[in-house]
């Protein structure tokens, strides 16, 4: 199984601002959408937490995802029925929510959301990271990254800069 986190963020390292706006993420793009489409053509499924489902469910309209979706929550205690055929609820350590995946036969994992790609990451359980970087700078606001219990060592696969000021690295992880 391989785990994917395919992330933006502003130049200073925040995902969205303190109270989780994203109106920052509205940049000229072009055509351009960075490799997005690509990337999401070998995903199987898509694990966020309550939060990222919870903003994504908020912009009305079809639901942007063709593959199944898994959202991790203590909290949520169901999905609204307009999105049942389209996410599930799902608890647990990050090891224990992939040993789940693996028995459902996903092979590649979309991990989205900040606290819960911190979490997979911490844990050790992401081979491949992709981060989308904005030339913005906000100041303040949620972080990509949290602590880790050690060093996290990177392998650049590639990195690109594109006409919009955009730029995107590549990594593998271990």
């Amino acid at each position: 199984m391989k785990v994917s986190i395919y992330i933006a963020q502003s130049l200073d390292g925040y995902i969205a601002r303190p109270d989780g706006g994203l109106d920052w993420l509205e940049h000229d793009a072009g055509d351009d959408d960075y490799g997005y489409h690509a990337f999401m053509a070998g995903v199987d499924v898509i694990v966020m937490g309550r939060g990222t489902f919870e903003m994504v469910a908020s912009f009305g309209g079809a639901w942007p995802y063709a593959v199944p979706v898994v959202v991790l929550s203590t909290t949520l205690r169901e999905i609204p029925e307009a999105l049942t055929d389209h996410a599930q609820l799902m608890s647990g350590a990050p090891a224990d929510v992939l040993a789940a995946l693996a028995a459902q036969d996903y092979g590649h994992v979309y991990v989205d959301g900040g606290i819960t790609a911190q979490g997979f990451i911490a844990a050790g359980l992401v081979d491949a990271l992709i981060v989308t970087t904005l030339p913005i700078l906000l100041g303040q606001g949620k972080p990509l990254f949290g602590a880790v219990p050690a060093d996290i060592h990177l392998s650049l696969v590639s990195c690109e800069g594109f006409a919009s000021g955009v730029t995107q690295v590549r990594y593998n992880v271990g």
